[in-house]
């Protein structure tokens, strides 16, 4: 036996065994002076022959030299396809993958090694194209301490042995041409970690999915959606201006509504853009925002441990139609926000998690990659490629699918190491502090990308400390977000509002004290989706009280909401003042708008919707101190509070009772002489209220009170608010 024909015993056996790392070094066409050998694996083939891609001109059998390895020689070199006979007599015909040049430009790599390409959800993965004239896919993956990896499917019997893949070198990046595999195809990438394990891996890069609880990633086709919404993309950043009105409606997609006679089955995006789409405009609401879309493993999770960040969830649909959906909000004039996850992500043996056989996506020591608090493991944003993965995928929703705006979840855990963490359960940074600095580089890094290459689109932070500088510009040294959430103003107003009234005096600060820090940042006043779940019950049954006081409780606390300083996000289900709490496994419950008070809050959320966008001085200042006077914020014995909201329209004026008991005659000083219209009272009876009111307006004359030149005696409602616009003398 001859040296040559020893390599060639060992590559066969390589082959054979699932170990070749190295595969166009024997598979494929290979000069041998005047003639090419070609080699190809076949397992269970009759028989393989050569045949002109061209025409089909026979060119030559191949022998099968080991078992399913196939070789011949071709007297010329020249493009061919492979016809091959299986049991049976069936034949197939299709090209030799391992007759392809390389997939990925170095360029490409190059950018991707420095986390600098914003295009992956182009590039790499799974991407149906044309080399050569030949139609198929190119695949490829990040993956470099593996010792192979092959693409696997439907279309080789998934067998890891059939479709090895070559590795570029300088990226640690492996790629494969498959021609004749186009869009619907269902594949894998097996890989043969540096552990010594294999295992099939869904594609992180993949832009569609099937449907949970299958796992397989899809070939997905090139994004080519005719989008319609060119007008509301162009005023898009006027829309999202710190003084433009933003009323965001909060929406698990699974559970808001479900069709009758179905099941648990949810609606597709098709279904949500024909149902909840009206409805969102109907209500008022600028935006709708999604708990997170992104292919997820487990429904209980609602989005927040995602392992697709490319990909829609399959749960409605492919990919088109989520861009119809967008596209058709647009058209209504509802902008769209996702809940996005760069924090952290789940364990599934097919995920992220020890991709290659190392701790690859994630940190190497559990007191860096691992999160106590979810049992998900934590991007190790210090590599180039990670932190480049995550930007890419906030392009690939921002650009190709035109999202208005993410929302960043849990910035809180990515900014701090010590997060959850007891002393001696995290690592200290290179000085030696809590500060995740790799973190804090990547979000600035995030948003300055954003920027740049999306105009007027919104970044949004979860984050509930007081780290400096949320929503300052980067060059200023802060983190460069858009607005950040009020944690606090969501703890200290729902605290509040729990207590039983006969108690609120004592606590009058918990409403006053948001007001000492609402300028700090640009805020967004939210009750979501957190603030209804794990027993804390739904927002109606937080009121204290009997029936009729819960829900003039929750008709003031909303009114309290939409007239405070701040752009406004409310989860689904709370504007029908649902009595149970949220469970993801349901639709919410609308039979309740039979009953006259729980349309009522709906109604009443309708109207406030359209006051806070018509009255400019309710949004037109929120981030200037001059948008906002307290005229009462002292008078804890009565729980009385009022202020004023100035901005170019008229001003105006809410005025809150926290209590049971109706106040007549309570004068207030007042931002302008004369008559001032009741624009709203939410205890009318129109709401299901006792219809305590001013009988339409109230007349401020010369008496000054409150540092106001004039005042007026209001009337004040049993647990409930009035707000009034001055219209002049």
């Amino acid at each position: 036996m001859t040296a040559h024909d020893n390599t060639l015993g060992l590559a066969a056996s390589a082959v054979l065994e699932g170990r070749l790392d190295d595969p166009f070094a024997l598979l494929g066409p290979h000069r041998e002076g005047d003639a090419v050998l070609v080699r190809t694996f076949q397992p269970g083939a009759e028989a393989v022959e050569a045949i002109a891609r061209k025409g089909g001109k026979p060119l030559g059998m191949l022998e099968e030299v080991a078992h399913g390895l196939f070789s011949g020689r071709l007297g010329r070199d020249e493009p061919y396809r492979l016809k091959i006979t299986w049991p049976g007599g069936t034949v197939q015909e299709t090209e030799d993958p391992y007759a392809f040049g390389v997939v990925l430009s170095d360029f490409d790599l190059h950018l991707f090694s420095e986390g600098r390409h914003f295009e992956l959800g182009n590039a790499f993965g799974a991407q149906p194209t044309s080399i050569d004239g030949v139609e198929g896919t190119a695949f490829s993956v990040w993956a470099p301490n593996a010792r192979r990896v092959s693409v696997v499917g439907d279309f080789n019997q998934w067998d890891g042995r059939r479709h090895p893949m070559r590795l570029r070198h300088s990226a640690g990046v492996w790629e494969l041409f498959l021609p004749r595999i186009g869009p619907g195809a269902r594949y894998k990438f097996e890989v043969a970690g540096a552990d010594g394990g294999i295992v099939q891996k869904a594609d992180p890069l993949a832009r569609q999915t099937e449907a949970p609880p299958a796992t397989g990633s899809v070939v997905a086709a090139k994004a080519r959606y005719a989008w319609t919404d060119s007008d509301w993309m162009e005023e898009r950043a006027r829309r999202h201006g710190t003084g433009a009105p933003i009323s965001i409606y909060e929406v698990h997609a699974g559970s808001w509504m479900k069709p009758e006679g179905e099941g648990d089955r949810a609606l597709d995006w098709r279904g949500l853009s024909d149902r909840l789409l009206p409805y969102v405009a109907d209500m008022g609401f600028t935006h709708v925002e999604l708990l997170p879309i992104m292919e997820h493993p487990f429904g209980g999770s609602w989005g927040y441990q995602p392992l697709s960040q490319f990909a829609p969830s399959a749960r409605f649909g492919k990919p088109e139609d989520f861009a119809a959906f967008v596209d058709a909000a647009h058209r209504a004039g509802i902008g769209v926000i996702l809940d996005w996850v760069p924090a952290h992500f789940p364990t599934d043996a097919h995920g992220l998690a020890h991709f290659d056989g190392t701790h690859l996506y994630e940190h190497s020591d559990p007191r860096e990659g691992f999160h106590q608090d979810w049992n998900t493991l934590i991007y190790n944003l210090g590599r180039n490629e990670v932190s480049g993965f995550l930007l890419a995928s906030a392009m690939w929703w921002l650009e190709t699918f035109h999202i208005d705006g993410l929302r960043v979840d849990a910035v809180a855990s990515m900014l701090y190491r010590d997060y959850s963490r007891e002393a001696g359960q995290w690592v200290p940074n290179v000085h030696g502090g809590r500060e995740n600095l790799e973190s804090v580089a990547f979000l600035k890094h995030l948003n300055a990308v954003v920027g740049e290459r999306c105009p007027g689109a919104m970044t949004i932070a979860e984050e509930s400390t007081a780290w400096p500088g949320v929503t300052a510009p980067v060059p200023d040294g802060g983190l460069g977000f858009d607005y950040k959430w009020n944690m606090g103003w969501m703890h200290d107003t729902l605290q509040y509002i729990e207590r039983d009234p006969v108690h609120r005096r004592w606590h009058h600060g918990e409403l006053t004290f948001p007001m000492v820090y609402a300028y700090s940042e640009k805020y967004v006043l939210p009750i979501s989706h957190d603030e209804v779940v794990h027993g804390k019950g739904s927002l109606w049954n937080k009121m204290p009280g009997d029936r009729w006081r819960k829900f003039a409780n929750l008709r003031a606390y909303l009114a309290f909401m939409w007239t405070h300083p701040g752009k406004k996000l409310l989860f689904m289900g709370c504007e029908l003042g649902m009595e149970p709490e949220w469970n993801h496994d349901e639709a919410l419950p609308w039979h309740l708008l039979d009953q006259p008070e729980h349309a009522a809050v709906q109604k009443l959320l309708r109207d406030l919707n359209r006051l806070y966008r018509a009255e400019p001085s309710l949004h037109e200042r929120d981030t200037e101190p001059g948008g906002f006077q307290w005229l009462v914020g002292d008078d804890a014995d009565n729980s009385v509070f009022a202020f004023a909201r100035y901005g170019g329209g008229a001003p105006v004026v809410a005025a809150f009772n926290m209590t049971p008991e109706p106040r007549e005659g309570y004068c207030i000083g007042l931002p302008g002489h004369g008559r001032w219209t009741e624009v709203l009272n939410s205890d009318a009876e129109g709401y299901g209220g006792s219809n305590t009111g001013n009988g339409g307006s109230v007349h401020a004359d010369g008496h000054g009170l409150h540092g106001q030149d004039q005042s007026a005696a209001v009337t004040l409602p049993p647990l409930g608010a009035v707000i009034l616009r001055h219209e002049g003398a």
